[in-house]
C-alpha cells in the first residue's frame, strides 16, 4: 500500500449548512449511490450492456461542486464516468436509465449508453470517452460564455462551467493547453481534478512526477486548491469560492478532490490491483455516512428523516428502472437522425 497523502482537513460546525441544504446534498449523494448500485444489478442481471463505469465513494465531488452552482444554467462536462454528474446536474433519473438501457426515451435518444449522457436542457456538455477529451470542450463552453459576455454584451452571461476529469488525464497533453489558454483568456471555468488514486489499473504515484496535481494551478497563474473529496462540506466550500471568483470575471480555478471509486475501473474489472488494506482505509471515509453523522450531530435530521430521504430515492430509482424498461428502443429509420446540428 502506497502511503496516503496527508488529507486536507476542514471542521464544519453547526452554521456549515443550513437544514434545507444538508437535505438536499444528503438527498443528492443518495441518489447517486443508490442509481449506481441499481446500474450495477441490471449489468450483472444482463439487462444493460457496454461499459459501465460506476461512481459509487466519489458522490460528495459531483454534490458538493455542481450543487454550489446554478442548476440547469451552468455548464456541466464530465467523463465515461458520468452518471452522477449527470443526476446532479439535474438529468431526470428516468432520462439517464433510459440512456442506458439504450431506449430512445434516453437523453442522448439511446445513441450515448453510459459514457455519451448528453443533454442540452440542463447544459450537460457530455460524457466523453477518450482520456481528456471533455477539457478542450469544456474550455470553449468557458469561451462562449465570455464572449457572449464581453463582445456580445449579454448581460445574462455570467455561466460557469465546471469540468471534471480523473488523475490520470492530468498527465495528458490537453491539460496543459487547457489551463494555459484558460488563464490567458480569463475564462470561467473550475477544472475539477478527481483523483481517485488509479487510472484503470496505474497507480497515480507511479505515472505522475509531482503527484500533487492542484500545485499546478499557480504554474499557470491560477489558484490551485486541495480538498478532501470524501467531504461534501469540504468540497462546497471551495466551489464557493470558484464559482464566485468564475461568475465575477476573475478567471479559473483549478481543484484537486482526493477521493476513492469503492468499486473497479468499470463492471467488467475483478479490481485485483488494490491492496485490501488501501480500500478499508477509503471505504471507512464513505462520504455519505460522513454527512449523515454530521446531519444528526447538529440536530439538521434524524435517522428517520434520513432513512425517508433512502426510501424515497430508491422509489425513484426503481421507477427509472421501469420506465427504461418500458420505453422503445430507437427506430432503425432514425439511424442518421442526430448526426447534425440542425436536426
Amino acid at each position: 500500500m502506497v502511503q496516503e497523502r496527508t488529507l486536507p482537513t476542514f471542521e464544519a460546525d453547526a452554521t456549515a449548512v443550513t437544514r434545507d441544504e444538508g437535505l438536499m446534498l444528503y438527498e443528492d449523494m443518495v441518489l447517486g449511490r443508490l442509481f449506481e448500485d441499481k446500474c450495477a444489478e441490471m449489468y450483472y442481471r444482463g439487462k444493460m450492456f457496454g461499459f459501465v463505469h460506476l461512481y459509487n465513494g466519489q458522490e460528495a465531488v459531483a454534490t458538493g461542486m455542481i450543487r454550489a452552482g446554478r442548476r440547469d444554467e451552468d455548464y456541466v462536462c464530465s467523463t465515461y464516468r458520468d452518471h452522477v454528474h449527470a443526476l446532479s446536474a439535474g438529468v431526470p433519473p428516468r432520462q439517464v436509465m433510459a440512456e442506458l438501457f439504450g431506449k430512445a426515451t434516453g437523453c442522448s435518444k439511446g445513441r450515448g449508453g453510459s459514457m455519451h449522457l448528453f443533454s442540452s436542457p440542463h447544459n450537460l456538455l457530455g460524457g466523453f470517452a477518450f482520456v481528456a477529451e471533455g477539457i478542450p470542450v469544456a474550455t470553449g463552453a468557458a469561451f462562449q460564455t465570455k464572449y457572449r459576455r464581453e463582445a456580445m454584451n449579454d448581460p445574462n452571461a455570467d455561466q460557469v462551467t465546471m469540468c471534471f476529469f480523473g488523475d490520470g488525464a492530468c498527465n495528458n497533453g490537453q491539460f496543459y493547453e487547457c489551463l494555459n489558454m484558460a488563464t490567458l483568456w480569463n475564462l470561467p471555468i473550475i477544472y475539477v481534478v478527481e483523483n481517485n488514486k488509479w487510472a484503470i489499473g496505474m497507480a497515480h504515484e507511479r505515472a505522475t512526477s509531482d503527484p500533487e496535481i492542484y500545485k499546478k494551478g499557480p504554474a499557470f497563474g491560477m489558484p490551485g486548491y486541495e480538498v478532501d473529496g470524501m467531504d461534501v462540506l469540504a468540497v462546497r466550500e471551495v466551489a464557493k469560492k470558484a464559482v464566485a471568483r468564475a461568475r465575477a470575471g476573475e478567471g479559473p480555478t483549478l481543484v484537486e478532490a482526493l477521493t476513492y471509486r469503492f468499486r473497479g475501473h468499470s463492471l467488467a474489472d475483478p479490481d485485483e490491483l488494490r491492496d485490501k488494506e488501501e480500500k478499508e482505509f477509503w471505504f471507512a471515509r464513505d462520504p455519505i455516512k460522513k454527512f449523515a453523522a454530521h446531519l444528526t450531530e447538529y440536530n439538521l435530521a434524524t435517522q428517520e428523516e434520513l432513512k425517508a430521504i433512502d426510501q424515497q430515492v430508491q422509489a425513484t430509482i426503481d421507477d427509472a428502472v421501469e420506465f427504461a424498461q418500458s420505453s422503445p428502443e430507437p427506430d432503425p429509420k432514425e439511424l442518421y437522425r442526430y448526426i447534425y446540428a440542425d436536426d
